[in-house]
């Protein structure tokens, strides 16, 4: 196996593994705040990455991209956290907010990252490998929240959409749902969400993880 390969996947493995095990118990924790026990009675509110990863998605989905785009882009998946929307009190709103938790838990993880290489810097500890994998852990988990606020479903983005949306309208694109992942990947291999959706939304993103740091950088100055 090409040692640059190896050295990439021990700098992201535990940065991904993160990102994807909060992202879906976020979903599974908010869920059951607000009255869908599902995710939790399936033992998906864990902390276990096991019980998120799915082989296609999680493993070979990756590093297929990774061959094929010759490192350029990664896109991969969990095993969706089974959420049953009409158990939710308001399963609109509610359900809106059970999408964000996912992106969210991605965006706090973004900003958990920039402080272990804040602090890293701060006490001159010039260790590469950890650099290297708090850098990863930002990107990887703005890439991972930037994809998935994508409106269409079955991604957290098509869900609030739906939230927003007249009732008739908000069932008609529900309807995408089965279909939604192959229109997605079909988007991404036409370069239409790489180019137009993930570079503004990924540069949002990290605006608003330097606005969370700017308080902790001045405190420190």
């Amino acid at each position: 196996m090409d040692s640059s390969l190896i050295q990439t996947v021990a700098v992201y493995a535990l940065p991904v593994l993160f990102a994807i095990t909060l992202h879906e118990a976020a979903h599974g924790y908010v869920a059951r705040y607000f009255g869908d026990d599902t995710a939790f009675l399936q033992g998906r509110v864990s902390l276990n990455p096991m019980r998120h990863i799915d082989p296609i998605g999680t493993v070979a989905v990756p590093l297929l991209l990774y061959f094929l785009t010759d490192g350029k882009f990664v896109f991969g998946f969990a095993k969706p956290v089974p959420v049953v929307f009409s158990h939710l009190r308001n399963p609109r709103w509610h359900g809106m907010w059970v999408a964000l938790a996912g992106p969210g838990s991605n965006l706090v993880q973004a900003f958990m990252w920039a402080l272990v290489a804040v602090g890293l810097a701060l006490a001159q500890l010039h260790e590469p490998f950890w650099s290297e994998m708090a850098r990863a852990g930002v990107l990887v988990n703005v890439v991972v929240a930037a994809f998935n606020l994508f409106p269409i479903p079955p991604l957290d983005g098509g869900r609030v959409l739906t939230a927003f949306l007249p009732p008739r309208v908000a069932a008609a694109v529900s309807r995408i749902e089965p279909y939604g992942i192959f229109v997605v990947l079909a988007l991404v291999a036409a370069g239409v969400i790489t180019k137009i959706w993930m570079a503004p939304v990924m540069n949002l993103l990290l605006a608003i993880v330097e606005l969370m740091l700017r308080p902790i950088l001045l405190l420190l100055q």
